[in-house]
């Protein structure tokens, strides 16, 4: 019979060696438009919220988005961890000739059908399959069904969602992650890019919806503390691009005066990227013309560079239109995509927008996170979009699908596996310990 005063030590010991790595919960956060300086270093002096994100956890010196910097495209990528090429989601605006289907922004009732959505299995859908439950909020593309799955809980997607909803749609994912009703909460956030694209990125509404999300960002951490949370629960922050000044007045490329527009069968986007399908007897006299355009360059599908990753996609049209930074191009003034700021009709001018070449600096999207899983206090070199999803499934224990991120770029952040099972099998343990000595 055991010595009962080495019984509890043979215990630990035994308890050391059985125990595995607990699967950890993750809370990310999708805030659109969020430009990589917005949260520089003096921002962060009047950020209280997102400065406990750098002192408590990682932040990256910035994210770049996959080509087209816009947001439907990335959304995909931040999830899947594919290029657009692969994933098939090419666009805000795309349409599919074979069918006659249009996707507009996910505002049209087409762009909900999985048509759009099958052609990568996104990280929510992979939990999903494994009886992992997903919350999402409002999470474009949550309520797709999406290779026959749904998330476990989705609360859709609006395009008027408030500062106080947002902070409704938090806690609840906080209490969810909590109580055991789901393993994964998303949040979505989309005011910061809607005050860049109607007032220009450094504006003052544009610093203000920050701010905002901000005090919602310092309750949040201060709940996660309240709740017992913090050792257990992961959180990651990123957006899916930048932004950048436009200038309407003298920086608009009008392809009325280049080509005759009843010469092109099907027109998708405006801005930075436009898609153009000719008709067939018309495609080449379209882009002889079309090349002759100054602030702008055109490709025809074959001829997209190789590092935009995008030209094998099965949406990408005959001609694809890209603009010089801050010029916008349209089929006529008239269609330019003016917004309400209060009056009867639409017609204030739009300051900033995004959608062009993903190297430059004013597209680059940015990435925070704290948690069990990360490093203390750490700044990482840049990473890409396709980068995240790795992130994402090391922290949730599951095994990536295959993907273009790497794993090098991100692996500096994350506290080894080994590491960090150790510790928690060392405090649960010791935990163990104590109880049987006080009650023995």
């Amino acid at each position: 019979m055991a010595n009962p005063r080495v019984l509890p030590f043979i215990l630990f010991i035994l308890c050391l060696a059985s125990s595995s790595f607990a699967e950890q919960k993750l809370l990310v956060f999708l805030l659109d438009g969020l430009r990589y300086d917005y949260v520089n270093d003096r921002a962060l002096e009047s950020l209280p919220g997102f400065r406990e994100f750098v002192e408590w956890g990682v932040k990256v010196d910035y994210m770049t988005p996959d080509f087209p910097s816009l947001s439907y495209p990335n959304y995909y990528t931040l999830m899947t961890g594919r290029h657009c090429e692969v994933h098939q989601m090419i666009g805000n605006f795309m349409w599919d000739p074979k069918t006659n289907k249009s996707f507009e922004i996910g505002a049209n009732e087409d762009s909900l059908l999985p048509l759009w959505w099958d052609g990568s299995e996104p990280v929510w859908v992979t939990m999903e399959k494994l009886k992992r439950k997903v919350f999402m909020y409002y999470w474009p593309g949550c309520e797709v069904e999406i290779l026959g799955t749904r998330p476990k809980y989705c609360r859709a997607y609006s395009s008027n969602t408030s500062d106080a909803e947002f902070g409704i749609a938090v806690k609840d994912a906080l209490q969810s992650l909590r109580n055991g009703s789901t393993d994964m909460a998303a949040v979505y956030y989309e005011r910061i890019d809607a005050e860049g694209h109607h007032n220009g990125p450094w504006s003052s509404q544009t610093q203000n919806a920050v701010r905002a999300v901000d005090r919602v960002l310092k309750d949040m951490n201060q709940q996660i503390k309240d709740l017992g949370l913090h050792d257990d629960l992961n959180v990651i922050l990123f957006s899916d691009h930048g932004m950048t000044d436009i200038y309407w007045m003298d920086k608009v490329i009008e392809l009325v005066k280049y080509i005759n527009m009843s010469d092109v069968l099907q027109i998708k986007d405006r801005g930075p990227v436009m898609n153009l399908w000719p008709t067939e007897s018309k495609l080449s006299e379209v882009y002889d013309k079309l090349k002759a355009v100054e602030h702008m360059n055109v490709f025809k599908k074959e001829e997209i560079p190789d590092r935009f990753h995008y030209k094998k996609g099965k949406y990408v049209a005959p001609l694809t239109l890209v603009a010089d930074q801050g010029w916008f191009i349209i089929q006529r003034k008239d269609k330019l995509p003016f917004w309400n700021n209060g009056t009867e009709v639409n017609e204030a001018w739009q300051h900033g927008w995004h959608g062009y070449d993903n190297e430059l600096m004013d597209m680059r999207a940015f990435f925070m996170a704290y948690g069990p899983n990360f490093k203390t206090n750490y700044r990482s070199a840049p990473i890409r979009s396709v980068d995240v999803y790795n992130i994402m499934c090391h922290v949730l224990g599951v095994e990536p699908l295959p993907n273009n991120g790497s794993w090098s770029r991100v692996e500096s952040m994350l506290k080894s596996r080994a590491s960090l099972a150790m510790s928690l099998q060392l405090g649960s343990c010791m935990l163990a310990l104590v109880q049987y000595l006080f009650l023995a």
